[in-house]
């Protein structure tokens, strides 16, 4: 047995040759002995073999040491994220979560069910010179391998299942279509084994399109931002999640809440996040992802936060939720 120090966090973690973590995995730091002494600008990586554990390896990544698995029971989990009320944060957090998954060495698919596209373009996709979209596998042109875009950010294994505003449209060419809560589903189903995480960035609003997500999808996460009306409209999502369960999809479930743009230098921000915490009865994330400048300027270069800013405030918390993500399907 040894164990791993950070430095600057003081945190330390004991790990055992019988922890289950996959080969090949690195960490960084310095090593004296059998303990790791981590650092934030430290380069040189080191494998188990370094510490005498054959087993064991483990990874830095902002500031943090992270223990992680491919663990084959969570293989395939789908994720929406969801929320009718705009900017709360919902399609940055649908792009960095997936992207802090593939940080875990997790097969990614992410796909984009809002018009607006922003989520496609945050990846890297260029709306633009995409033939074929979201769109034409709702209304049956295409088949869903056909769609995929494959890791369109290179040394990400993010794909990535573009939109376009012609999906705008789709929920008016649906109508008389028989079964069309399940279209998604029954594509996604096909492909579903070849991804350890399936994101779903759902539209802001409570359509046919989120219909189908929540129909395709095993739980909701659900972000509220940290402002005062952080609580409007939650209700109904609430009660449109339980009508799935009921009607379309029983095995849904409500992941958890996640607060979003959270301002420490406000009272504000931290009586939100004590309203919610007292009057929601649902699982919340311990991590609070906070109002960060870099968040807001990644999409801009097509990148997520953790390959746009590798140390920020932003990456560090979306790798923390995503720990708490993966950690929550074992």
């Amino acid at each position: 047995m040894f164990h791993v120090e950070h430095e600057q966090l003081k945190i330390q973690k004991k790990c055992s040759t019988g922890d289950n973590v996959p080969r090949g995995t690195f960490f960084y730091g310095i090593l004296k002995k059998e303990v790791l002494y981590c650092r934030k600008d430290a380069k040189k990586r080191y494998s188990s073999q370094d510490t005498h554990s054959q087993k064991c390896t483990f990874r830095v990544n902002c500031n943090k040491i992270m223990l992680f698995s491919r663990n084959e029971d969570i293989m395939g989990r789908i994720i929406a994220v969801a929320n009718q009320k705009g900017g709360v944060g919902k399609t940055t957090t649908a792009i960095n979560l997936a992207a802090s998954l593939a940080e875990y060495q997790k097969n990614v698919l992410i796909i984009d069910m809002d018009p607006q596209g922003n989520m496609s373009s945050g990846l890297g996709v260029d709306k633009n010179e995409v033939e074929k979209t979201i769109y034409e596998l709702i209304i049956g042109k295409c088949k869903i391998e056909e769609c995929i875009c494959k890791e369109p950010i290179e040394n990400l294994s993010v794909d990535v299942l573009p939109s376009s505003i012609d999906l705008s449209a789709a929920e008016i060419e649906l109508i008389g279509v028989d079964n069309k809560e399940y279209i998604l589903r029954d594509e996604v189903e096909k492909i579903k084994d070849n991804y350890d995480f399936i994101i779903i960035d759902c539209p802001p609003a409570l359509s046919m399109l989120t219909i189908n997500a929540m129909t395709t999808s095993d739980s909701v996460i659900v972000p509220i931002q940290c402002e005062y009306y952080a609580l409007e409209g939650l209700s109904q999502l609430m009660h449109t999640i339980e009508l799935v369960q009921d009607r379309l999809n029983p095995k849904l479930e409500m992941e958890g809440v996640v607060f979003t743009m959270y301002d420490a230098r406000t009272n504000l921000s931290l009586q939100v996040v004590e309203n919610v915490k007292d009057n929601l009865n649902q699982n919340i994330y311990k991590t609070i992802i906070p109002r960060n400048v870099r968040l807001a300027e990644a999409p801009s270069y097509g990148l997520p936060i953790n390959l746009y800013d590798p140390k920020s405030k932003g990456t560090e918390s979306y790798m923390l939720l995503a720990e708490e993500v993966i950690n929550k399907g074992e």
